[in-house]
């Protein structure tokens, strides 16, 4: 069976900084592009980040996405050894605060992603996810 797992969540104070991972099982996920998306309480999902694929493709996907909301504070890796994806984030503040979930999906183009034109809707796209982990920030 494949799966996806995040890992990473915490509670931190405003500033903080933590490093999410999402580890997949049962298939290798440098073949997939894989988005970062986070809800917070009464709000609905809004994508993160989107970073692209690593093996395949034709390298013409080459663009990290990143909301604006988290531009210059999140960076998005991965690990194609450990079939792991991260998404490091600094400088957190407490509109952070919500699950985070990581997807997979091998068609997604990141580089078609438009600033905040997308963030709602770009979780259509994928077709494969985690459970989530909890990030909370305190002012």
């Amino acid at each position: 069976q494949s799966h996806l797992v995040e890992s990473g969540g915490d509670s931190v104070q405003s500033g903080g900084s933590l490093r999410l991972s999402c580890v997949a099982s049962g298939f290798t996920l440098g073949h997939y592009a894989v988005g970062w998306f986070r809800q917070a309480p009464g709000k609905e999902r809004e994508g993160v980040s989107c970073i692209p694929r690593s093996i395949g493709g034709d390298g013409s996907d080459v663009s990290t996405f990143y909301a604006n909301s988290v531009k210059g504070r999140f960076t998005v890796s991965r690990d194609d050894a450990k079939n792991t994806v991260y998404l490091q984030m600094t400088s957190l503040k407490p509109e952070d605060t919500g699950v985070y979930t990581c997807a997979a999906e091998s068609w997604v183009l990141c580089s078609h992603y438009d600033g905040d034109l997308d963030v709602g809707t770009m979780a259509r796209d994928f077709g494969s996810w985690g459970q989530g982990t909890q990030v909370t920030v305190s002012s």
